[in-house]
């Protein structure tokens, strides 16, 4: 594929759904015993933040609604995930969450706009200067529809499952990261900017390919030269 490469402003500000992203989905995680970074997701935030980018935690937790677990139990693991990145040194700037169903008709449920809203008037955020970083279609959807400056689809979690329902080109061979093409973008506004095989190379990417994070892909190849494209 060829793409005419940039220079990216790093972004300001970095939206990241939880499961499936930063730790391992567990169906509605209830216990913070149970929270588990997924491999390479410390690394890639490390690097976001070593690069002056804001961190913010986005998640839907229908959970609470359903009555599988209370708020205070999402708030405990939550503070679980804190404990565990900040032993790398990372520290979340806000978590903002959905506690509503599918059904509810909320404003806040991914891909309503609700979280994003309520982050940019809190911390006074940008949409051109902040990116998404997901694993869901809901993901993708949320930050497309805001006007976020970059969305990217990871492959943990529900990643692989969603690229397949949106027919996104994925990263193929010792790639870490694929983009689609300039003009299959402006025709179809439901894909991502790009698909990172994980958070670290997704960081690879969203920092123009200057980062330093070593193992950024599941291969174990360096993702530390990644050609950028202006999304439509």
């Amino acid at each position: 594929m060829n793409r005419a490469s940039t220079t990216i402003a790093i972004p300001g500000a970095v939206l990241l759904d939880r499961d499936g992203t930063v730790i391992e989905d567990r169906h509605y995680l209830s216990d913070p015993s149970g929270v588990t970074l997924l491999p390479g997701a410390a690394r890639g935030l490390a690097a976001l933040a070593a690069a002056g980018a804001r961190l913010f935690l986005v998640t839907n937790q229908s959970g609470i609604a359903g009555g599988y677990f209370t708020e205070a139990d999402l708030r405990a693991c939550n503070a679980r995930l804190d404990e565990l990145l900040g032993e790398h040194g990372v520290s979340l700037a806000d978590t903002a969450f959905c506690p509503h169903g599918p059904d509810d008709g909320c404003a806040c449920r991914k891909p309503a706009p609700g979280m994003w809203l309520t982050l940019r008037d809190r911390h006074g955020l940008c949409a051109a200067a902040t990116a998404m970083v997901g694993d869901k279609r809901e993901d993708v959807a949320f930050g497309r529809d805001a006007g976020l400056g970059r969305v990217v689809l990871v492959l943990t979690g529900k990643g692989q499952a969603a690229a397949q329902a949106l027919g996104v080109p994925v990263p193929e061979g010792d790639a870490a990261v694929r983009e689609p093409a300039p003009a299959d973008l402006a025709v179809r506004p439901d894909w991502p900017h790009a698909v990172a095989r994980d958070l670290a190379a997704a960081a690879v990417w969203l920092l123009g390919g200057t980062a330093d994070v070593s193992g950024a892909s599941p291969s174990g190849t360096s993702s530390t030269d990644i050609s950028r494209s202006e999304p439509s």
